[in-house]
């Protein structure tokens, strides 16, 4: 699939079939995703993948927030990526101070690129997925053993589409870009 493509085609699913994903598939996702660039190349994004349905429930009905719509996209997944950051690295210099006045959130946008990259790749091999943000990270660390010095920053459902969706309408470029000079 070209780039171009691939970015208008790819969509948010929330409904997938029974069938697994093969763990060779989610080889060939995470060999994409690595290439996601990072501030200073510090490598902070995790994924830790969840198909034991037992832990799924657990953080669908336990993690979310109170957020009904995130139980059941869950819950329909055939299995979830769970993304998190190393915290303390990204926007840092070496004595701890932040480089930037954005702080700590260059670990969002490190968080960001990588997930789009994620689901990017997963889109070229078939699979679909949703990105969830409205999630408990206490919660999920404690329930799949993530270390403390890492933070959830998304869930991202995956399986193969149950069915296939067109593109809502987008906003027209001329809504979004400002041309200077």
């Amino acid at each position: 699939m070209e780039t171009i493509e691939c970015i208008k085609t790819r969509r948010s699913v929330r409904k997938y079939t029974d069938q697994p994903i093969e763990r060779e598939i989610l080889q060939k996702i995470m060999d994409a995703t690595v290439y996601a660039p990072s501030w200073k190349n510090t490598q902070i994004v995790r994924y830790t993948f969840v198909a034991d349905r037992e832990k799924i429930n657990s953080i669908a009905t336990e993690a979310v927030l109170g957020f009904a719509f995130n139980t059941k996209t869950m819950q329909r997944s055939a299995m979830l990526a769970v993304q998190s950051v190393v915290t303390g690295i990204s926007g840092y210099e070496p004595d701890g101070s932040f480089s930037t006045d954005k702080g700590n959130g260059w670990e969002m946008y490190d968080a960001g690129i990588s997930v789009q990259t994620f689901c990017l790749a997963a889109h070229e091999y078939g699979i679909g997925t949703v990105i969830m943000g409205v999630v408990d990270d206490l919660k999920i660390r404690s329930i799949l053993g993530i270390p403390d010095t890492e933070t959830v920053t998304a869930v991202i459902g995956m399986g193969y589409p149950l069915e296939n969706h067109s593109a809502p309408q987008r906003k027209d470029v001329s809504e979004l870009v400002r041309f200077i000079g």
